[in-house]
């Protein structure tokens, strides 16, 4: 009889070992009066179950017997609204145990969390250190919430990173983090991921970062992967890729608000995710659900941050935007037109919206909102129809604050009203002067190289659009093109124009490939022509388009020359057959410069087949070239 006693006792003490901390040591575990029966369940091994009341306490209470005088102490710390109403409950008589000392300094961040003055304040207070005392001697029986909570609280508190008590509470957590809830782990990772990396805890921190992306199955709602994707997704690569695994899969039920989330998270964190975006996009289509203003101008940004084209996807955004329009910031509207031109998708109704609204605030706007604006309308070649005003007003805003901003930033603005063909000799001369440009011409950054890329433009923009124009220019020496201009890696496009033309041409020297102008500009192909619409060897004769320029021999009468320019899929506007404002402005350029240009867009090219196909193209291409020429 003894003996099958002490068995079962064993079997309890053991059942009470593998609860804790979420149950009470069996050393306070108590049974209520009236329920003291003998104990008459067979006990033949220590793994058969617990029947009778014994068992179903264990199973059943999770937390201590709730005294009364425990819910008081509760009820004061939760009622609390001083710091010192909390530190006079370890010398007011009240007895704090288990949680009530973690509940203390939990509600003590809670009330310092915007006086950073009270929190210094407070760590000179030798009865919060005594708090922390008692909570490390209480600790292993706080509960799992309490604890990742007070964590939080104490990281909130600013304890320094060499506290006893601090790693004490750490040391606790990690060995927990198997039993802790997901939730549990998710609202560490939300709240404290941060402080973990500015107090030294990077062990914690990778540590908690496997256990989330080992046990991401778990997660069941969207409010946790969305959180989970913000606070921590940039931390683990791979975490972040089950965390958008899950997102996958949880996306139907995502409203509004969470599909923002998802998308500013995935911008901010430059991941283009085209299954996840894909299904993003189909949901906003789909659901009828209402789109806000804030909400509209963030799936913008994303959209084009991340440069994912979706046109039933922007269609909807301009149409919902539209009405909003009128009660948009400055800085809104400039943010929002900005978003469009890197999605190259030009909107006319709302683009005139935003020229309009820019009207009506005249004397608000302010310069580098306007100067976002005008980048923005020469990307996608955007000319409003109240063209005069609005040009009037930017010349007005301009004025003397062009030389004013930032060196760079006065390139791309001469250089959009140079693409909007709105420029004024004293916008020319500001970028053109000597003192000014000499800055780019020997910067090696691709930063630098592509604003003196620019400058090239506006250069010939001033030789080739303004004949009255005085100077100054760029020197000759600059003019010459760099290496860089002509290591690009071929296109299939590009390769098969090269070829097809080299069998047309049938020799060497009467054609050039990837000729590098003084102007900025690369010509896939250039070849001349007499008055019999007869090839002529380039080398002989005199290339003022070249820098420095070559031949000796002056055009013979009538000679045309012919520049082939090939036009990709990114060189357009979005579901357009428009080019981009710089692709507008080369052609401008060369026909400036005296050339017959022969266009090549990728769409005609791809519905040549055959090797005579493409011959017969280039050939009827250049014929009507001349045509044209001829007819003027």
């Amino acid at each position: 009889m003894a003996a099958r006693l002490v068995r079962r006792c064993t079997c309890l003490l053991w059942e009470a070992t593998r609860l804790s901390p979420a149950v009470s040591p069996v050393s306070q575990l108590r049974l209520p009066q009236g329920t003291q029966k003998p104990l008459t369940s067979s006990a033949t091994s220590p793994s058969s179950r617990l029947p009778g009341p014994l068992s179903e306490l264990v199973e059943k209470e999770q937390v201590f017997t709730p005294y009364p005088g425990h819910q008081e102490v509760e009820h004061l710390i939760e009622k609390a609204t001083q710091p010192e109403e909390l530190l006079e409950l370890l010398g007011s008589g009240h007895c704090l145990q288990q949680n009530h000392a973690a509940l203390a300094l939990i509600q003590l961040s809670r009330l310092l969390s915007e006086k950073p003055k009270d929190k210094a304040t407070l760590i000179q207070d030798a009865r919060f250190w005594q708090l922390l005392h008692l909570v490390n001697s209480q600790i292993t029986v706080v509960w799992h919430g309490t604890l990742v909570k007070l964590l939080r609280s104490l990281y909130t508190l600013g304890l320094p990173a060499t506290s006893k008590d601090l790693r004490s509470v750490e040391q606790e957590v990690r060995w927990r983090m198997r039993r802790l809830k997901y939730k549990h782990l998710a609202f560490l990772a939300e709240s404290s991921a941060t402080y973990m990396q500015e107090q030294g805890s990077r062990e914690l921190l990778a540590e908690l970062l496997v256990h989330l992306e080992r046990r991401w199955a778990e997660i069941e709602d969207g409010r946790t992967v969305v959180a989970m994707m913000m606070k921590t997704g940039h931390l683990s690569e791979s975490l972040m890729n089950r965390l958008e695994d899950k997102c996958l899969e949880l996306v139907e039920q995502f409203g509004p608000e969470e599909l923002r989330k998802v998308l500013v998270t995935l911008a901010a964190q430059n991941r283009r995710s085209v299954p996840l975006l894909r299904a993003i996009s189909y949901h906003l289509v789909q659901k009828p659900f209402p789109l806000t203003k804030s909400i509209l101008l963030d799936l913008a940004y994303a959209y084009g941050k991340l440069g994912f084209h979706q046109t039933q996807v922007f269609q909807r955004l301009a149409a919902d935007l539209l009405p909003h329009t009128p009660s948009m910031t400055s800085s809104e509207v400039a943010r929002c037109t900005k978003s469009f031109a890197f999605l190259k998708w030009l909107n006319l109704p709302l683009f005139e919206a935003f020229v309009q609204h820019v009207l009506d605030r005249a004397q608000s706007i302010t310069l580098p909102h306007l100067c976002n604006m005008l980048l923005a309308f020469a990307r996608v070649n955007f000319h409003p129809e109240r063209e005069d005003p609005f040009f009037s007003l930017v010349h007005e805003k301009l004025g003397s604050k062009l030389v004013g901003l930032e060196p760079a930033l006065q390139v791309d603005v001469v250089w959009a009203l140079c693409v909007l063909q709105q420029v004024r000799e004293a916008e020319l001369q500001a970028v053109l002067h000597p003192e000014f440009h000499a800055q780019f011409l020997a910067g090696k950054s691709p930063k630098d190289q592509s604003t003196f890329q620019k400058l090239l433009h506006i250069n010939a923009t001033a030789q080739l659009e303004h004949p009255e124009y005085t100077g100054p220019l760029l020197p000759t020496s600059a003019l010459v093109p760099s290496p860089s201009a002509l290591e690009r890696k071929m296109t299939p496009l590009q390769k098969e124009l090269q070829e097809t033309l080299k069998g047309l041409l049938g020799s060497a020297d009467k054609g050039s490939f990837m000729v590098a102008t003084q102007y900025g500009w690369v010509l896939d192909a250039e070849v001349l022509l007499d008055t019999e619409s007869q090839l002529l060897p380039l080398r002989d004769f005199v290339a003022p388009h070249l820098a420095p320029p070559s031949g000796s021999q002056p055009l013979p009468p009538g000679a045309k020359r012919l520049a082939f320019l090939r036009w990709e899929f990114p060189n357009f506007n979005s579901r357009s057959k428009d080019l981009l404002g710089r692709f507008v402005l080369a052609r401008r350029h060369l026909l400036a410069a005296g050339f017959l240009l022969v266009d090549v867009p990728y769409y005609e090219w791809m519905e040549l087949k055959s090797e005579w196909q493409k011959s017969a193209y280039l050939k009827d291409k250049m014929r009507k070239a001349v045509a044209e020429e001829l007819a003027k």
